[in-house]
C-alpha cells in the first residue's frame, strides 16, 4: 500500500457487497445532465480550425445548435467558409470566420489575438486543419510536402494551443483531430499518418500537463470519412470506393463524427482527459 498517496475520503470498509447508504460520501448516481439536451454548450466560445468544411463544418453547425459561438478559421475556401457561417447564425450563434494559413505561426496568433478581441473569451479549441498527399515510395516523398504536411497538421495544432492556453479557464477544453492512421499507419500516407501520431501523442501529453488548470484534452480519430480532403486527395477510382474496406462497408459522413467533439466538450465528459474516441466504422485500433 502507497502510504504517500493524500486522502481524498475518509478510511472506510464494508462487508461484501457493500452497501451505497453506508459510503462516505454516497457516490453520486444522479445523471448529471442538462434539463434539455440542448444548449450543452450555451455561451461558449470555440474556435475550429479547418471549420469550413468536412467534419468542421458539422461540428461548428452541431456546437452552434447546442448555444456556442463559433470561430471558424480556414485557408481559402471562402464560398465555404460563409455557407458555413450562414448556418451557423441561423441556428442563433455568432460567427467569426478568419482566412489565414495556420502553417504560419503568427497567423495561428493573430487567430487566437482576433478571437480575444472579438469575443473575449476561448472555452473550447478544436484543432482540426489538416492536408494529405499520397505518396508510395518514400523516395518520393519530398522535404517541402513533408514539412507543409506538419506544418499544417501538427505545428498549427501545436502553435494554436500555445496561443489559446493563457486565455483558457478552468472547465475549457481541447479537442484535437488526430486519425486511425495514427493508430496503424497508412503505406501511402506515411507523413500524413507521422503527423497525425504526433497530434496523438501531444494530445495525451499536454493533457497531463494542464489537468491542474482543470483544462481537459482529448482527441477523435476518425476513420474514413466523406470530406473535400477526400475528393481532393484521391484518383476519381480510388474516391468511388472510398470508405469500402470499413467493417461497415462505407465511409462516414461528417456528421456521423461531430458527436464524438460534442461529447468531449460537454459537461457530460467531465471526467475524461488523455483520451481518444474513434468513430471509423468499426475498425479495432488499439
Amino acid at each position: 500500500m502507497n502510504t504517500d498517496k493524500k486522502k481524498v475520503r475518509p478510511p472506510q470498509t464494508q462487508d461484501k457487497p457493500g452497501q451505497e447508504a453506508l459510503m462516505q460520501p454516497v457516490p453520486d448516481s444522479s445523471p448529471d445532465l442538462p434539463q434539455s439536451r440542448r444548449k450543452r454548450l450555451n455561451g461558449k466560445v470555440t474556435v475550429i480550425s479547418g471549420g469550413d468544411s468536412g467534419i468542421g463544418r458539422a461540428t461548428a453547425k452541431l456546437f452552434a445548435e447546442e448555444g456556442a459561438d463559433i470561430v471558424i478559421a480556414y485557408l481559402d475556401e471562402n464560398d465555404d467558409a460563409l455557407e458555413t457561417k450562414s448556418a451557423v447564425e441561423q441556428s442563433g450563434g455568432q460567427c467569426l470566420i478568419i482566412a489565414a494559413d495556420l502553417s504560419d505561426e503568427q497567423n495561428c496568433a493573430n487567430v487566437v489575438e482576433a478571437t480575444m478581441k472579438t469575443f473575449g473569451r476561448i472555452d473550447i479549441l478544436i484543432n482540426n486543419a489538416a492536408v494529405q498527399w499520397e505518396t508510395d515510395d518514400i523516395g518520393r516523398l519530398s522535404t517541402e510536402q513533408l514539412m507543409k504536411t506538419f506544418a499544417t497538421n501538427f505545428y498549427s495544432c501545436f502553435w494554436m494551443t500555445k496561443y489559446a492556453v493563457p486565455h483558457l479557464k478552468r472547465g475549457a477544453c481541447i479537442i484535437n483531430t488526430t486519425s486511425v492512421t495514427a493508430f496503424r499507419g497508412s503505406p501511402r500516407l506515411m507523413d500524413y499518418s507521422a503527423s497525425k501520431g504526433a497530434i496523438l501523442a501531444f494530445t495525451r501529453s499536454l493533457a497531463i500537463n494542464l489537468i491542474k488548470k482543470g483544462i481537459r484534452v482529448n482527441a477523435v480519430a476518425p476513420g474514413p470519412v466523406w470530406t473535400p480532403l477526400i475528393a481532393s486527395s484521391f484518383t476519381p477510382e480510388e474516391v468511388s470506393v472510398f470508405g469500402s474496406d470499413t467493417p461497415m462497408g462505407r465511409a462516414g459522413q461528417p456528421n456521423e463524427v461531430a458527436p464524438c467533439f460534442l461529447f468531449l466538450a460537454s459537461d457530460e465528459a467531465s471526467y475524461i482527459s488523455g483520451q481518444v474516441l474513434h468513430p471509423n466504422g468499426g475498425e479495432i485500433v488499439a
